[in-house]
């Protein structure tokens, strides 16, 4: 059975998000909620030039809201590439309906998370501030790490695209688990590179390095599958990848 996806935000992320789910004959992207007019009407199909029987239609939100998208075309997961603030617009609506949530947000604020908190009350609710697959592999790995040498030298390294503003929530995220002072995060910003996350660990006479490295956004969309699938079955709650990766490890 098709797993019916409502996608907000169409940035370039979410366009390539978009673009995974499309792929996958397992998904239906019934519609894209963005914040623009432009495009409105058109569908994300369209935009691609590809043919599709996926409607993928593409609503603003100033003239359409989540309640009449619910209404006339429902689906089963909301994910969100937006912004902050998205989550304003859609989560009350989405808990109501019992639409399960996956956000993707990299910086929400105490106050997101507790609506976040409050959401699953009422539905499924997953957040990642860095929803590929690869980047939380090296999280969990590093973890362990450092479960076996506590007393290790760590240093968090991320380097992405010029225009990127403050350290990535993905850096910060690692950096609290490995319990680095957020401050002494190592931060690049040069020409187009994606993402790239590094946690150096220093051991006396040898050095081990976890390296992630984005190669396009699509990994997003890859990510979106992977939690979407493990999502299934689950019941109302919030989880993170850590959830969703630890039976993986069971020995």
């Amino acid at each position: 059975m098709l797993m019916k996806i409502g996608l907000i935000g169409f940035g370039k992320t979410g366009k390539s998000v978009a673009s995974i789910l499309l792929e996958n004959k397992k998904f239906s992207l019934e519609w894209v909620l963005r914040q623009s007019n432009v495009l409105e009407h058109r569908s994300v199909p369209e935009f691609f030039g590809i043919q599709s029987d996926e409607p993928g239609l593409i609503y603003s939100s100033s003239h359409t809201s989540v309640e009449e998208l619910l209404e006339k075309h429902p689906v089963d997961v909301i994910i969100d590439f937006s912004s902050n603030e998205g989550i304003y617009t859609y989560g009350e609506t989405a808990a109501k309906y019992k639409v399960k949530i996956i956000s993707a947000i990299s910086h929400y604020k105490e106050k997101e998370l507790k609506l976040l908190k409050k959401l699953s009350d009422k539905t499924t609710v997953f957040w990642s501030p860095n929803i590929t697959l690869g980047v939380n592999y090296l999280l969990f790995a590093a973890k362990f790490l450092k479960k076996i040498a506590p007393w290790v030298d760590i240093e968090v390294n991320e380097e992405h695209f010029k225009a990127k503003e403050g350290t990535s929530g993905t850096a910060v995220k690692i950096a609290e688990a490995l319990d680095v002072d957020k401050e002494n995060i190592n931060v690049v910003r040069a020409g187009g590179i994606v993402g790239k996350h590094e946690v150096i660990f220093g051991f006396p006479f040898q050095t081990v390095r976890l390296i992630h490295e984005s190669i396009s956004r699509e990994a997003f969309g890859n990510g979106v599958i992977f939690v979407a699938e493990n999502l299934k079955g689950k019941e109302k709650g919030l989880y993170n990848f850590e959830d969703i990766l630890t039976p993986y490890f069971t020995v």
